[in-house]
Parts: structure tokens; C-alpha cells; sequence
């Protein structure tokens, strides 16, 4: 048995799974504090289907705490960047195009030292330890509790960057908290600093919360490995997320997707999960979200790391009606007391589908007065809309079935124009709970390699090789994992033959291996 829990900023959904059955699911309101919420989910499960803590063999957990936190401005940690590159690069110091609120929460201070390489691995300048040092006092002086560290063509060379940290541990001591980046973004020097940045910020509330998590799971009896779910679909463990919580971001999207794909037996589609204000709309390839492979936009500011290619729109189960459009203004969690079926007086996308007759809510003879070209305008627009985005998201003229999740999916029409009747399979409310509970474990290598004195084929093998040696380290059971994603870009632009290689490698958690 798995438990999967995705906390979302209005539901927090919960199942409990035996294999890809489905014994008990909940959805309720999200606590404030997120870890009750989780509690009583996981308590609800236990009374809809009776089982010991004992049999449970892990427990996933999809959230959008650190998101929802970076957004806001709030709990980020005094952060100082480091970026290794001059005398080149200067001209754009770090945090540059950063909103102001973002930097004034982080008390963000940059600074610029020498080292960096090029594509190909030649040094741009060597490193200098007693700048280096310098630094990292001056760091402790602005009060700086979290450091992030970049360096120029770091995911090609990384050794600038880990050479850095040590001097700044035996400086500031083993417990000063560190992120690099290549550790955690794509090649793409501002991109990928910045998510490095965000993710420095963001180390203390992960620890935090994280550790809070770890408590109340084992107060409530349960022993079993706690996982979280990560940008791509997959999982981490929870020593991993401490380390990096940039990269539980798009775990709500990409775990209804995952879920999405489980409920309705379709590994290539569109997904429309619909919530209760905003609507995301993303792609299934091979059963995995379809990756953004452009800069990705995170409260302003510009990142490269792992994303789900998604368009929102401002359609949910509580958009609010009003002047012949709908959305994307909505009345969110207080949709159970403010739409007309639920005694409210707030005219909502739910009371629309229930006057459709689309679902049996609440009380009908609520919305029994609506004009009934009104409701049906509506519905239209509610189609439309949702059949334009699905449209911007195709890349080819082949068929693309369309998947409905979440728990405000009942307010979409049975067929979209133009794309044929909507898939809305059993249990799709709880899609996002069902997606992280199924999630496997995946590694990635994104690389640039110059083909001047190797072959290409020996440079895809070695691609492909640490991808699946990422994986098995991250804890997939080593006889499941395989490539589900290869992709090469030649850059005619560079010397050497060059030429970008990203390829993914997924596999089943391997818990019985780690039990060991």
C-alpha cells in the first residue's frame, strides 16, 4: 500500500493505493499550517478503509508550500550570491532584473569573483582562494545565512563551483548552507543562477518544514520513507528536498498529469486540470509531462531548471460569473459557502454546471431560475476557452486526446470544439493524490559536449549512462530503469563540433532496496 498526498492552496487531496487501486481517497480544505491538514487527511483515509500504519510501504507528498512562499515574499532567508566568471560576465552581476520585493525579502547581496569555464572545459581564469575568502567573510558581515553559488559553464565543469564551497565551509564553518548550480539548473548562466538563488532562499523554510513533516507522519505511527514530488513527475526523498525545494514548484500540475495518465489509460495527451480559480493545461508524452525547453518565468523571475510546459487560465470550479464572461475573478475555498448551491449568493462556474446539468450539487432549485441562453453562452465560452489553450499546446496536426482532472472538472462540457468529446476517467478528482503516489524516480544529464575528438555515439552512450546512474542513485531499483527522453541540439555557433544532449532516465522506487 502508498499513500499520495498533493496539498494544494484551496484542497489538500489524499488516496491510499494498492498498486493502481484505489482504496480510499479525501479531499478537503488546506490548513493553514499545512502539516494538520495532512494529518487529517491521512486519519480520513484510515476511516474510509481500515489499515495499520505498519502497512504502509511509502507515503508521497505533492505541496506547494515553497512556490506559494516564494510568490508571497515570505520565511526567504538573508541570501548571498556568488558568481564565478570575471573578468567576463561583470556587466550583468547577479540578481539583475530581479523584482524589488523579491530582493528586499531575500536582503540579496552579489558578488563576483574570478574562475569559469568554457564550453569545452578551458578556464576562463583560475580561481582565487584568498578572493574567495574575502568574500565569504564579507558574506557573514551582511548577515547572509544561505549562499548560492554559480559558475560559467558550471553543468560542464563543475569543480569551480564545489572548490568554492570548501572555502567557504572552512571559512564559515561545516554547517554554512550552500546551493550550486549546477547542481540544480541548465546551461544558461542567468537562468540558471537565479534558480539557484530562489532555491538558497528557500533552504531554512525547507528544513523546517520538511522536518516538521518527518514528525508528524512518525507521530501518527508510520515508519514507512516519506518521498515529495518533483517538477518532471517524479520523486526525491526527503534529505534530497531539504537540498533542493526549488524543484517541488510544478508538483501539482505535474502529479495530476502523472495521475491523469494512470485513471484514464492514456500515456499521449492533453490534461485539463481544472481547480477551484485557475485551470493548468499541459501535454503527456510517453506518460510524462511534457518539459518547458525555454526560460520558465518563477514570481518574476527568469529560470531554467526543470518545468512542465503548462498554460494556466483563469477558469475554476469558483470562478465568478458576471457580465456575460466568467472568470477569472473567483471566490477559491469559499466556494462551499458562497456559490448558489451552497446557499450563497455568488453567481459561480459550479452553479453554471449544475444548471446545465452537467453535476448534482447541492441544491438545485437554486439556479433552477437562470436563463437558460445564459447558462448555455456560458458552457460555450467554457469550451472554447478551454479548446483554444489545448490548441496552443499541440505541436502537430495528429490527434490529441483530451483528459479532464481535478475536482473542478465537472464544470467542463461533455465535447470541445474542434477536439471531440473530454476523457473524464473514475477518481479524476483526486488525479493530482493518485499522480504522487505512482511516481517513480527519474535522473537527468544536460550537457554540452564537443564531438572534435569523440564520436557522437560514444558521447550519447555517456549521456545515457550517467542519466541512468542519476537515477539509480536517487534511489530507483536499478532492473526497472530506462531512457524515456532523449533529445540533441548541434550548436553551429560554438567551436569543436559541439552539441547540447539532455536525456532522462526513469525507474521504480526502489524501496526494498533501500530497506536494505
Amino acid at each position: 500500500m502508498r499513500i499520495g498526498i498533493d496539498v494544494g492552496g484551496t484542497n489538500t487531496d489524499a488516496v491510499a493505493l494498492d498498486g493502481t487501486t484505489v482504496l480510499a481517497s479525501v479531499k478537503q480544505t488546506t490548513s493553514e499550517d499545512v502539516t494538520t491538514g495532512i494529518v487529517q487527511a491521512l486519519r480520513s483515509l484510515r476511516a474510509q478503509h481500515a489499515f495499520g500504519p505498519g502497512e504502509v510501504e511509502a507515503i508521497m507528498l505533492g505541496t506547494t508550500h515553497f512556490i506559494n512562499a516564494l510568490i508571497e515574499g515570505r520565511d526567504l532567508a538573508p541570501t548571498a550570491a556568488l558568481r564565478l566568471g570575471l573578468p567576463a560576465t561583470a556587466s550583468l552581476p547577479p540578481m539583475v532584473g530581479w523584482p524589488e520585493r523579491l530582493t528586499t525579502a531575500t536582503r540579496g547581496q552579489s558578488y563576483l569573483a574570478h574562475g569559469g569555464h568554457e564550453f569545452d572545459g578551458q578556464e576562463i581564469s583560475s580561481l582565487q582562494p584568498d578572493e574567495i575568502r574575502q568574500i565569504a567573510h564579507n558574506m557573514a558581515a551582511a548577515g547572509a545565512r544561505s549562499i548560492a553559488i554559480s559558475s560559467v559553464f558550471s553543468p560542464i565543469n563543475g569543480e569551480f563551483e564545489e572548490s568554492a564551497a570548501e572555502i567557504i565551509r572552512a571559512e564559515l564553518g561545516a554547517d554554512v548552507v550552500l546551493s550550486l548550480s549546477h547542481e540544480i539548473g541548465r546551461v544558461g548562466l542567468l537562468e540558471r543562477e537565479n534558480a539557484t538563488i530562489i532555491n538558497a532562499a528557500l533552504r531554512e523554510l525547507a528544513d523546517r518544514i520538511i522536518g516538521r513533516l518527518v514528525e508528524v507522519i512518525q507521530a501518527e505511527g508510520y515508519v514507512c520513507p516519506l518521498f515529495l514530488s518533483q517538477n518532471d513527475g517524479t520523486l526525491m526523498d526527503v534529505e534530497y528536498a531539504r537540498k533542493y525545494p526549488v524543484a517541488t514548484f510544478a508538483s501539482g500540475p505535474t502529479n495530476s498529469m502523472r495521475g491523469a495518465a494512470i485513471t484514464s489509460g492514456l500515456e499521449t495527451c492533453a490534461v485539463v486540470d481544472v481547480g477551484g480559480t485557475t485551470s493548468d493545461v499541459g501535454v503527456l508524452t510517453n506518460g510524462f509531462p511534457r518539459e518547458a525547453t525555454t526560460v520558465v518565468d518563477v514570481a518574476g523571475v527568469r529560470t531554467n531548471f526543470r518545468m512542465p510546459d503548462v498554460l494556466s487560465m483563469g477558469i475554476g470550479g469558483g470562478s465568478i460569473v458576471g457580465d456575460g464572461t466568467i472568470g477569472p475573478a473567483s471566490v477559491g475555498y469559499r466556494l462551499t459557502s458562497e456559490a448558489l448551491v451552497f446557499g450563497g449568493s455568488t453567481l459561480t462556474a459550479t452553479d453554471i454546471a449544475v444548471a446545465a446539468g452537467f453535476v448534482d450539487l447541492g441544491d438545485a432549485s437554486a439556479v433552477a431560475h437562470l436563463d437558460r441562453g445564459m447558462v448555455n453562452a456560458m458552457v460555450d465560452q467554457i469550451g472554447t476557452r478551454v479548446a483554444d489553450t489545448v490548441e496552443r499546446m499541440r505541436t502537430s496536426s495528429a490527434p490529441l486526446p483530451v483528459v479532464a482532472v481535478g475536482g473542478g472538472s465537472v464544470i467542463l462540457p461533455k465535447v470541445l470544439p474542434g477536439l471531440g468529446e473530454i476523457h473524464l476517467p473514475q477518481n479524476s478528482g483526486v488525479a493530482n493524490a493518485i499522480g504522487a503516489a505512482i511516481a517513480q524516480v527519474s535522473g537527468e544529464v544536460d550537457k554540452v559536449f564537443s564531438l572534435a575528438t569523440r564520436s557522437r555515439s560514444a558521447v550519447i552512450d555517456e549521456a545515457k549512462a550517467e542519466a541512468t546512474e542519476k537515477a539509480i542513485a536517487a534511489g530507483a531499483s536499478a532492473e526497472s530503469v530506462e531512457v524515456v527522453e532523449f533529445d540533441e541540439f548541434p550548436i553551429p555557433y560554438l567551436p569543436g563540433n559541439a552539441t547540447r544532449i539532455r536525456a532522462k532516465a526513469v525507474g521504480d522506487l526502489g524501496i526494498k532496496e533501500m530497506a536494505r
